[in-house]
């Protein structure tokens, strides 16, 4: 099947889970990641209405970018930033998804004041205590978001991000995408933060599950361009 059939297919699935928990579903954009495929694969996605790319590594994003600069693309980090690559990263993506410790946000003031470009960011959480997995503790994530506030001009903080873990069953991470929500509404609300309303969590596995749970970003790979090359 092609890339053109398995994006319907997707965004049927994403209707679904929308009507099901009674939302519209212009308001979950779809990221396709990525990772690892070719720039010709990326253009045939575009060609058949994708609009978001989620790139997991800063390197490999900045080879396909030159190659499809053309293409009113929105780019993605997903993927852990380190502090040597943000020079690069300001450069050619538009989110950033995975903020996830005070000197990255230091380092992205830095270089964003630099470039004279404001980026929407979300702090990534590792909501299930994941050792393998990137992002801050759950009661790390108010401090964060005080410092970045405080410190980050050129960042504009505007929701929430985690990786849920690989399940057989996505019913079994439900709870994951659950508490990322109720963290993303009490922080709005404490912080009185009207534009923090974004939630990136779901995955080709589990992304149904995240849709009921209030995501509005789902970072789809595998389901849309088949499994990694």
């Amino acid at each position: 099947m092609g890339i053109a059939q398995n994006l319907k297919r997707v965004m049927e699935r994403i209707e679904a889970a929308c009507e099901r928990s009674g939302r519209d579903p212009s308001g979950v954009t779809l990221v396709a990641v990525s990772k690892t495929h070719p720039p010709e694969l990326i253009r045939e996605a575009f060609e058949a209405g994708v609009r978001h790319i989620g790139e997991n590594r800063v390197q490999e994003a900045r080879n396909k970018y030159e190659e499809l600069k053309e293409l009113p693309i929105t780019w993605h980090l997903i993927g852990y930033l380190q502090r040597n690559k943000v020079k690069y990263a300001v450069r050619i993506f538009d989110w950033i998804h995975s903020v996830d410790r005070e000197p990255l946000v230091d380092e992205l003031e830095k270089r964003l004041a630099k470039e004279d470009r404001r980026l929407p960011v979300l702090i990534e959480v590792n909501v299930a205590g994941e050792e393998s997995k990137h992002g801050v503790a759950p009661d790390g994530v108010e401090g964060l978001l005080r410092y970045i506030l405080e410190k980050g001009r050129h960042l504009e903080p505007v929701g929430l991000m985690t990786v849920a873990p690989y399940v057989e069953d996505p019913e079994d991470v439900r709870w994951v995408f659950r508490e990322l929500r109720q963290m993303r509404d009490r922080l709005r609300e404490q912080f009185q933060l009207d534009g923090f309303v974004h939630l990136s969590m779901g995955m080709s596995n589990d992304f149904e599950v995240a849709i009921e749970e209030g995501a509005t970003m789902v970072r789809i790979g595998t389901a849309i361009f088949g499994e990694r090359g």
